[in-house]
């Protein structure tokens, strides 16, 4: 299915699209970008942290998709974040700045989440409001989504972005949250974007590849109870996996 293909008024939609290898992972989730930006008046990409775009973003930085995109157009966030200085090593959009964005995008473009604040929950609050000036709403609306495209990996325990197994579904209506504890490496509190917020974009597009992702993605396929069973997009959910991780759904 095409991007175009979705419409505000159909009801969500999911599709799993298996690819060769990882490399073709990135670059299938790069055309999906370019197109989505492409169809936008104020184009707004959602990153994700991790090891699983790190590829993906190799390639949005380089010929031939670098010269396909907007810069100047395209606002770029992050699904988490780990909370910790920017120049980090472990700072997920530090990581992202690094590879490409501090050399294709405007700084006023790059939207990172203020690691800098007293605590997790002061900087979810402050990457809440800059939100919802963005969107120019306090509350998400279906019909206008907030993101055109939201990245996502999955973690071995089926957690996305810092949502996590055994945490909460409903943040009354939070955006986004504050976490003090990961439940995996590396052990520093999160911030991250809830469940609600995630799903208010036209695509939302999971990179899973490696024969180390192929248990949890049997039981995401299973529908098990997970993080990764639980996001979705209002509108069309893709997922983008290698042979390697799809094992028997290959």
């Amino acid at each position: 299915m095409s991007p175009a293909a979705t419409s505000t008024t159909s009801a969500p939609k999911r599709e799993v699209i298996v690819v060769a290898n990882a490399a073709a992972v990135a670059i299938e989730a790069a055309k999906i970008i370019v197109a989505r930006i492409g169809e936008s008046a104020r184009p707004s990409v959602c990153l994700t942290g991790g090891s699983s775009p790190l590829r993906l973003y190799e390639v949005l930085g380089a010929s031939p998709y670098k010269a396909k995109i907007a810069w100047d157009r395209v606002h770029w966030f992050i699904g988490d974040e780990r909370f910790v200085p920017a120049d980090d090593p472990l700072n997920n959009m530090g990581a992202a700045r690094k590879i490409f964005l501090d050399r294709c995008a405007p700084v006023n473009r790059i939207h990172p989440i203020p690691t800098d604040a007293p605590s997790p929950n002061a900087a979810a609050l402050a990457y809440e409001r800059e939100l919802q000036i963005f969107c120019g709403a306090e509350r998400l609306d279906p019909a206008r989504p907030l993101f055109d495209i939201v990245l996502l990996g999955v973690g071995p325990d089926g957690h996305v972005a810092s949502l996590f197994p055994g945490a909460p579904v409903d943040y009354n209506g939070r955006r986004v949250i504050g976490v003090a504890q990961a439940n995996v490496a590396p052990f520093v509190p999160r911030v991250t974007l809830t469940y609600s917020t995630l799903a208010s974009c036209r695509q939302m597009v999971f990179l899973v590849s490696g024969a180390g992702k192929r248990t949890i993605f049997a039981r995401i396929q299973r529908g098990d109870d997970l993080p990764a069973t639980r996001a979705h997009s209002n509108m069309l959910t893709t997922w983008l996996v290698d042979r390697a991780a799809a094992g028997d759904a290959a």
